[in-house]
């Protein structure tokens, strides 16, 4: 099966200047980057086509990022029948973009409750090793999901599947944008990148629903001169558990240094 998705950058007013085209070309990219978390979107289509609402209720998937995708480009999703459900690839021109995976176990896996952090702080601290120190719980500003905003993502995310509007629910690119959140409400950061996800869904999400996530700093290391931050997260939606995802970004690439 292949799904052809016109990305869009719907972060290129957004905090995080990678999405911006002039910061991003310091940063040797073509333009601004359409974030991970909409790229895992447009992979999560062929798994929702393959298995509908048992999917989204307690489907499996992975994503690992390794080139952008660009504002405009034609995003071709690939996925190929495995033995245990779909291998995934995301390919634009010429480029390899994302791989990944989704599967559907059999019944519905359960997550042991996370420590509720505290409120995201009103002055934020810049990111760094002491802001997400290994332990460190982040939660996000809550959101209520409306029929609005549910409309708005899906156009933003380009979404086809009416499955959505007709059964009222969060997508899970959204979901999985929490995790982002988890980030961007507790500290500063400067240009930063999302490189990849695994995500267990444990319920529906549904529009309606207020989300939160709970999420711990698991690991906190530099690789080849990027500064990685992991975190081990709880999605909520109005209080019930709707996935557990294992959250890597790199919150300081080796260019910022450089470029200081």
């Amino acid at each position: 099966m292949e799904y052809r998705v016109q990305a869009h950058n719907t972060a290129r007013e957004s905090e995080n200047r990678i999405h911006d085209d002039a910061v991003a070309r310091r940063f040797g990219f073509t333009g601004g980057l359409v974030p991970g978390v909409d790229v895992y979107a447009y992979m999560m289509h062929p798994a929702v086509a393959r298995w509908g609402l048992s999917w989204l209720d307690h489907g499996r998937a992975e994503c690992r990022f390794l080139s952008p995708v660009y504002d405009g480009d034609k995003a071709i999703v690939i996925a190929d029948e495995t033995t245990d459900g779909l291998g995934l690839r995301v390919q634009s021109g010429d480029r390899s973009c994302a791989t990944g995976a989704a599967t559907l176990p059999s019944g519905a896996p359960q997550a042991n409750p996370f420590e509720t952090p505290p409120a995201p702080p009103e002055m934020r601290p810049p990111a760094d090793e002491a802001s997400l120190a290994v332990g460190r719980l982040l939660g996000m500003q809550p959101l209520h999901l409306t029929d609005e905003f549910s409309a708005r993502y899906l156009s933003g995310v380009r979404e086809t599947d009416p499955i959505y509007t007709h059964e009222h629910l969060a997508h899970p690119g959204l979901v999985l944008r929490t995790c982002n959140w988890a980030l961007s409400h507790n500290v500063v950061l400067g240009p930063w990148m999302h490189v990849g996800s695994t995500v267990q869904n444990l319920a529906l999400a549904r529009i309606g629903d207020t989300l939160g996530v709970h999420a711990r700093v698991s690991a906190n290391y530099e690789r080849k001169g990027h500064r990685f931050v992991e975190l081990e997260a709880l999605v909520l939606a109005s209080g019930r558990n709707v996935a557990r995802v294992t959250h890597v970004a790199i919150y300081r690439p080796r260019q910022v240094a450089a470029i200081e």
